[in-house]
């Protein structure tokens, strides 16, 4: 194991995200992913289980959620850091996308294969097959470097986003004390996951959450059938101490909750090539909003837009930014009375 490795190649990692994001080099975000993935993409028209189908284009991308968010937000000039760990043995596929991003690499590298996750997408039926494998084994000293990396971060570095699941055997209790620690500081943190890890790091009350609806429910240990269910359990965490809550509904949309305001946001249709990172695009969306001083419904509708951009792409890319900002312009937003 050589965790220093990435200690090593801080120095030039920090000149390549700075060369690339001058506009927003006085604050500084950081992503952590304890689970990422290699996300094969292969398309088969018309899949079929249990016969012989024939690909019709693949390709493979760095993944995992805080991977998507960084990548996301380097496209539109942010400086952003990114740690988690990788395993040694595929390391290159991300090596060579953060340093085609501008994106400074602090991930702690440990022995083995970081996983895949396979995409089949079958455009004519409309559908999307998951095949997830297993990540990397949970390892006590790992996580020991992986705090010691984050506490460098933390000394430059005004936003985190935790996000993902986690390898199998990690406490329950990671992400919350992951938000206690950078909340201390002052930071701003957004979470981003499902199941016990997301329920204990809620409790530790980060700045931002962003569950899509099945979490929200997951977390709050009911259905939430309509809007006024919704809206409700959104009180209760607002109530609790969380600054902002994020409902993501797919096609339906999302509703962005913060202080007082309820906003129910809409995107148009459009013509879905991959679901993937749509969800990660929306922290993304939310944060620049945030960084570029916009309000809740600035924040939203740019959020909203960086969602519909992933929809038309395949990887963790965004269409330019002029096309982002003109569907700005057509996602609806309502204010929700209370």
């Amino acid at each position: 194991m050589d965790n220093r490795e990435t200690m090593d190649t801080e120095t030039s990692a920090d000149t390549r995200a700075t060369g690339a994001s001058d506009a927003d080099a006085t604050v500084r975000v950081a992503t952590v992913t304890l689970n990422p993935a290699i996300d094969q993409t292969i398309s088969i028209p018309n899949f079929a289980a249990g016969q012989v189908n024939r690909v019709e284009w693949e390709q493979a991308d760095p993944g995992g959620k805080g991977v998507n968010v960084a990548a996301f937000l380097a496209d539109f000039g942010c400086a952003v850091s990114v740690t988690g760990f990788l395993g040694t043995d595929n390391i290159e596929i991300f090596r060579n996308f953060f340093a085609e991003k501008g994106i400074a690499d602090r991930f702690v590298t440990v022995p083995g294969r970081t996983r895949a996750n396979v995409k089949i997408l079958d455009t004519p039926s409309k559908r999307i097959t998951d095949i997830n494998l297993p990540g990397l084994a949970f390892s006590a000293e790992n996580l020991t470097w992986l705090r010691g990396a984050i506490d460098t971060l933390s000394i430059d570095h005004d936003w985190f986003v935790l996000s993902g699941s986690t390898p199998s055997g990690t406490p329950d209790t990671v992400y919350a004390d992951m938000v206690a620690d950078l909340g201390g500081r002052g930071k701003k943190v957004v979470l981003d996951a499902s199941g016990p890890a997301f329920a204990q790091g809620v409790a530790a009350l980060p700045h931002a959450i962003k569950p899509n609806l099945e979490e929200l429910e997951e977390l709050v240990g009911r259905e939430l059938p309509d809007e006024a269910a919704i809206l409700t359990a959104i009180e209760e965490l607002i109530d609790r101490g969380i600054g902002c809550v994020v409902v993501s509904m797919g096609a339906d949309g999302a509703i962005f909750a913060e202080g007082t305001t309820r906003l129910a946001v809409r995107p148009p249709a459009v013509i879905v090539r991959s679901t993937v990172g749509a969800g990660d695009a929306m922290v993304a969306g939310f944060i620049l909003g945030k960084l570029r001083g916009l309000d809740l419904e600035g924040c939203a509708k740019l959020a909203t837009a960086f969602s519909l951009g992933t929809l038309t792409t395949v990887g963790p890319h965004l269409p330019p930014p002029e096309t982002i900002e003109k569907s700005i312009g057509e996602i609806d937003v309502r204010v929700i009375a209370r």
